[in-house]
């Protein structure tokens, strides 16, 4: 068992920043990818960015790219993601999630059933 706690979420102005945090306790010995997916309101959860349980690899959804930063550090069981230049089609919930997959297909990374875990959320709010 995964437990994952995120924050950091908050209102800001277009074209601001935001940095999400997300923490994991639990069974966190093993090689978990690990992602964030969003949902607005009246829309499908969906995923925006993951990274191997390495670090090695990330991968982003197109409208994210070049804006969006996935990261972690292992040593403190903590995932990140750096948000810049946003835009007030990003607000949505904002969730942490982690798979017990060590692969690196992108198909497979992207998918929200391919994950076994995850938290409550944080709000994130841009205003135009």
């Amino acid at each position: 068992q995964v437990w994952l706690v995120e924050s950091g979420g908050g209102l800001v102005q277009a074209g601001g920043s935001l940095r999400l945090s997300c923490v994991a306790s639990g069974r966190t010995d093993r090689s978990y990818t690990m992602a964030w997916f969003r949902q607005a309101p009246g829309k499908e959860r969906e995923f925006v960015a993951a990274i191997s349980w390495s670090g090695g690899s990330t991968w982003y959804t197109d409208s994210v790219k070049g804006r969006f930063t996935i990261s972690r550090d292992g040593a403190k069981n903590t995932l990140y993601q750096q948000m810049t230049s946003l835009k007030p089609e990003d607000t949505a919930v904002y969730y942490c999630a982690a798979a017990r997959y060590s692969g690196t297909d992108y198909g497979f990374v992207t998918r929200r059933n391919t994950y076994d875990y995850w938290g409550q959320g944080t709000q994130v709010t841009v205003s135009s």
